[in-house]
């Protein structure tokens, strides 16, 4: 079962490198491509409680959330997404952010 033990490597580097946000971005993205996206919410969750200023999780967490029908959450995640994009002076980010979040608020999914 490949899917199983990609996510057993994935979960040991992010047990060796807890400051790294990559390999829990990697981890939170496997489960989405799998399809466990309750649990890849989670993973999100986690990965912005510990590095906030990931931009790069955002956009990816807001679409986890819309695919689970949960579009307050997503907009909310957008909302973070963007302030974190602002304070890291990420351009290119904050406009991907901003039209997630104009997608959502007009139900263009």
């Amino acid at each position: 079962m490949p899917a199983p033990s990609r996510l057993d490597a994935i979960r040991k580097i992010m047990e060796s490198t807890p400051a790294d946000p990559f390999p829990r971005y990697g981890y939170a993205m496997e489960l989405k491509n799998l399809g466990q996206l309750e649990e890849a919410h989670a993973a999100f969750e986690e990965l912005e409680r510990r590095h906030p200023d990931y931009v790069a999780q955002y956009l990816m967490h807001q679409a986890v959330l819309v695919s689970l029908r949960r579009k307050p959450e997503a907009k909310a995640v957008c909302e973070r997404g963007l302030e974190a994009a602002r304070r890291k002076g990420d351009g290119h980010a904050q406009g991907e952010i901003q039209q997630a979040l104009e997608a959502i608020e007009y139900g263009d999914e």
